[in-house]
């Protein structure tokens, strides 16, 4: 069951808020800023392994990441899990629910999470009132689709190592700019599990894998994490590019 919301009222004053001080956000407008506070109905705390949002469900909300790492997938009748992406601050949570009526996947907090709590009823408004928040909606909405375009072609057409190479270098990408990695500013919080589950391999596949990415001294793996010693080599062995983008929009 996903967690409640309404328990937690909002402690982050949204002229205060700690993503409009990162150079990796757009700033609002005075008006803008002002809809996005009365929007904002209280904010929830998530421990690791919290279910923010469950497919089917029809949430009544919708969700900005504040801080922390979490992640959608969905889940097969007989339990296997397909991991589809993975969310940092700024990213909206539960949008396709208030378009779709229900939601399509879930969403997992893979580490602790704060987020800002939004009633789905208001968002028309949003769309009346404010072409340009609005365009910050179909901009967050195409950046997905965009990210799930990437990880399909990994899926479909990299090896193993050049997955794998693509997945840590991408996660390096998203956690760096938004201040996710810890003091070293290079270690990811998943585990093998998590790899494997978005990689659509075995634990032991992605074992064998992830050792060979260490032993080309590109990683290291942690207890629960990984490392990134070098993240520039992997996104050549997967032969993919950096593309970070400066003054993306956020809700």
């Amino acid at each position: 069951m996903a967690l409640d919301p309404r328990t937690n009222p909002a402690r982050t004053d949204c002229e205060q808020c700690p993503l409009r001080e990162m150079k990796s956000f757009r700033e609002f407008t005075p008006g803008e800023l002002q809809f996005v506070a009365r929007f904002k109905r209280g904010e929830l705390n998530a421990d690791a392994g919290s279910t923010i949002v469950v497919e089917g469900s029809a949430s009544a909300h919708l969700y900005t990441v504040l801080n922390g790492w979490g992640f959608r997938y969905k889940i097969l009748e007989d339990g296997r899990r397909q991991i589809l992406n993975y969310v940092v601050p700024g990213d909206m949570i539960g949008l396709q629910g208030a378009v779709m009526k229900e939601m399509q996947h879930s969403v997992e907090a893979l580490t602790p999470m704060t987020l800002c709590v939004f009633e789905r009823e208001r968002l028309y408004s949003l769309f009346e009132n404010h072409a340009g928040l609005a365009f910050d909606i179909t901009w967050i909405a195409s950046r997905e689709e965009s990210i799930l375009d990437e990880h399909l072609l990994s899926v479909g057409r990299r090896t193993a190592l050049e997955r794998a190479a693509y997945l840590l270098a991408f996660l390096y990408e998203r956690g760096r700019p938004h201040r996710q990695l810890n003091n070293t500013g290079r270690t990811i919080p998943v585990t093998q599990i998590h790899v494997a589950d978005t990689l659509g391999l075995s634990i032991v596949h992605t074992n064998k894998t992830l050792r060979k990415l260490a032993a080309r001294n590109l990683i290291r793996w942690l207890d629960r994490g990984c490392e990134i010693l070098d993240p520039e080599g992997l996104a050549e062995l997967a032969n993919w590019q950096f593309a970070e983008i400066e003054n993306r929009p956020f809700i």
